[in-house]
């Protein structure tokens, strides 16, 4: 079995997290203030949604430090499990946040004309603020996610973009209210659709993990890559009992080769080393890669 031993890249991820982190304060309390001055139910939905990022930047922050500990006795494996948990736990984190906004926009909704927020241009100008700065932090942490190959900040940086995308409709929704007054519940529609936008951002980022929980394995196109790697070794007769799965953002292979029945223990042993190498550095991100060497029956039919 050949093994990847990856670098510990916390200190990269939390200070990327840390960036994140101050600017959502920021954008919290300012969409806030605007929201409250401005008179948009909407804005103060969206500084809530902002507010939910602050849960989910101290949870990588922390996490980080636990998923990059090396294998140990209890975990023989390493740690990285919890760089899915985390990523799960983020995505229930914004889905309860999207279901809790949407309620209250709808009883505001119910409660008629009377009850209604009239918008100003300062709700405008912030929402716009928020767009701009929460795409420009959606693409800074996912290339870095990218880089470094972190679940957890890749799911994080798409918590940003939902950010920036559920402030569009606030936007919209805000502009209508000033200029057509007479549509009081532009507001609250607003921040209904800014409930739907955050709904679906949680679910786009608990649902890889949950599958991940439960030993998905890799794609099918990467599956096929990687068998055709390892058929394409030279030695190589055919290959069976081919698996992968995940390990946080890790994939682990295991299969077995068939081989030339004649062929020397240490040639077989080389062979299977070959195989591994090929497949570790395949650019799929496989750390742990298990080839077991069966020998050629003619007798038996390889699967």
């Amino acid at each position: 079995m050949t093994r990847i031993v990856k670098e510990d890249d916390s200190h990269e991820v939390r200070r990327v997290t840390w960036v994140g982190l101050g600017w959502n304060v920021l954008l919290s309390i300012g969409k806030f203030l605007a929201g409250f001055f401005g008179g948009s139910q909407a804005l103060i939905a969206d500084a809530i949604h902002s507010a939910s990022d602050f849960a989910t930047d101290i949870a990588v922050i922390v996490g980080s430090k636990f998923w990059n500990s090396p294998p140990d006795a209890d975990h023989p494996y390493g740690h990285r499990r919890f760089e899915t948990l985390i990523s799960v736990g983020i995505g229930v984190a914004v889905c309860a946040v999207g279901v809790g906004l949407g309620y209250s926009a709808v009883q505001g909704m119910l409660a008629g004309a009377d009850a209604a927020s009239h918008p100003e241009w300062i709700a405008a100008i912030m929402a716009l603020v928020s767009i701009l700065v929460k795409e420009v932090l959606f693409r800074y942490t996912v290339d870095f996610g990218k880089k470094i190959r972190s679940q957890a900040l890749v799911a994080n940086a798409w918590h940003h973009r939902s950010d920036a995308f559920s402030s569009i409709p606030v936007l919209i929704a805000v502009v209508v209210g000033i200029v057509f007054p007479s549509l009081w519940f532009a507001d609250s529609v607003g921040a209904i659709i800014v409930a739907c936008f955050i709904v679906h951002s949680g679910y786009e980022i608990a649902w890889p993990g949950i599958h991940q929980v439960a030993d998905k394995g890799a794609s099918e196109d990467v599956a096929k890559k990687l068998r055709s790697i390892a058929e394409d070794t030279p030695g190589v007769i055919s290959i069976h009992g081919f698996r992968t799965r995940f390990v946080g953002s890790d994939l682990h292979v295991d299969l077995h080769i068939v081989v030339a029945a004649d062929m020397t223990l240490l040639a077989a042993h080389d062979l299977s080393e070959e195989v591994e190498r090929r497949i570790l550095e395949s650019g799929e991100n496989v750390v742990d890669a298990m080839v077991h060497v069966d020998p050629y029956d003619p007798a038996k039919v390889s699967g």
